[in-house]
Parts: C-alpha cells; structure tokens; sequence
C-alpha cells in the first residue's frame, strides 16, 4: 500500500515543474510469531518500506522562452521565503506577487543571499543572468539565492516541490558551478513508462497477497469447523 501510494502520487506530478519523485526503501521483517515452533524450521520474513527517499537527480530542461522561467544547471536549490522560514526549490517558474516581489506560484518570494526580496517594477523587461543577478532596465535590484547541501538527508518535502532542512548540522552552502537559466524550465524527473510498469506490477502482487489473506482465512474457518466436528 505504501508503495502504491508514492507511485501513484509520483505519476500525479510527472507533469509538475520541478518535482523530485518519491522511492521505497525496503527491508527484511521478521516477527516473534513468524518462527517455526513446530519442527524448529527457520521462520518466515516479510519485506516491508522501511523508510521512503527522494530521487535528487535532475529533470528534462524545457525552453519556454518566459523571462520569469528559471531553471539550475547543476546541483543546488533557489531559496524561497516560507512561512516558517527558508524552504528550498528546484522549481523555477516564476511570477510576479501582489506586493510586487518575484516569487513562487506557490506565493513564497525568492530570497537573495542577504535574505531579503526582490522587489521589481510592473511592466518593465527583467533580465536574469547566468549567476542569478536580476536587472531592470540595466538597474540591478536584486540576486537570486541558490545553495546546496553536502547531504539531502536531512530535507523533507513541503507541498510538491519544495523542500524543508530539518537538519541542525547540515547547513546550506553557496552553490558552487551552478548555472541560472533564464527562459527554461525544470520537469518533474518522474521516468512515467517505468513508473506505470512498477505501478501495475505490485498492484499485481498486492492482488496476490489479497488472495491468500483470503484462502488462509478460509482454511482457518473451515479447520474450526472440522474440528467441532469431532464427538
């Protein structure tokens, strides 16, 4: 069921800008009742999710040729201002917020590397630089902030695409050979053929397990009845 529940919600997102797909870690369970009493046989093990992780890897780069469309080339996140503090993001399409700053579609704004906002005129042309500097009219106003993690262990996900540092000693970094590109867009790194194929195959074994829950339940309602049987 776990399973069945992170690659449906993975094939959900395969078309959301910048989602990092979901995957099971398994391991081997093997409970006090599983062991054979009978003639000291080994008992059985059952392999269960012990933990889900996120697949970092980079998605598809799609030109859209939108100036408020960003893209990473490279490893690192944009930092964003979230409700309770920095969230961090490879999503990178862009609007403008009714305060005025660049922000999410989500509604957080973008965050540059002092922590503040970058506030922009409506209706002027934007230009975002290779390095994240953001211009007006030739006027700088602002840099967009991206970082990254020496380990992605300690970020949880906030929503669909961004994430959260739970981590106290795992603290971000500048983002070293990072790349800001303008006009381009992230994609979901969901594979969806190969997610549908994991999809059906253990919606086929839970099917399985489904049928023998149900046998076994029958062999024990008919083994009580049997034995009532007896004089």
């Amino acid at each position: 069921m776990v399973s069945l529940d992170l690659l449906a919600n993975n094939l959900a997102n395969a078309g959301t800008n910048g989602y990092k797909s979901d995957r099971e870690y398994y391991g081997l369970y093997a409970s006090e009742d599983s062991q054979n009493s009978v003639d000291g046989g080994q008992g059985t093990t059952l392999p269960v999710v012990e933990k889900q992780w996120t697949d970092f890897s980079a998605g598809m780069m799609q030109p859209t040729g939108n100036p408020l469309d960003v893209a990473l080339a490279g490893k690192g996140f944009f930092v964003v201002k979230g409700p309770s503090g920095p969230l961090y993001t490879r999503n990178g399409s862009l609007r403008i917020l009714p305060s005025g700053e660049i922000g999410t579609s989500e509604g957080y704004p973008m965050r540059t590397p002092g922590g503040g906002t970058i506030q922009v005129v409506p209706g002027k042309a934007i230009t975002i630089s290779t390095d994240g500097v953001v211009t007006q009219e030739g006027q700088r106003i602002g840099q967009l902030e991206t970082v990254d993690f020496k380990t992605t262990d300690s970020l949880h996900k906030v929503g669909s695409t961004s994430f959260d540092n739970s981590g106290t000693n795992v603290q971000p970094v500048p983002a070293p050979n990072v790349e800001v590109l303008q006009g381009k867009i992230e994609g979901s790194n969901v594979p969806v053929a190969d997610a549908a194929m994991r999809l059906v195959g253990v919606m086929r074994q839970f099917e399985m397990l489904q049928k023998a829950i149900g046998v076994s339940s029958e062999m024990d309602t008919k083994s009580i009845q049997e034995v009532a049987r007896v004089a």
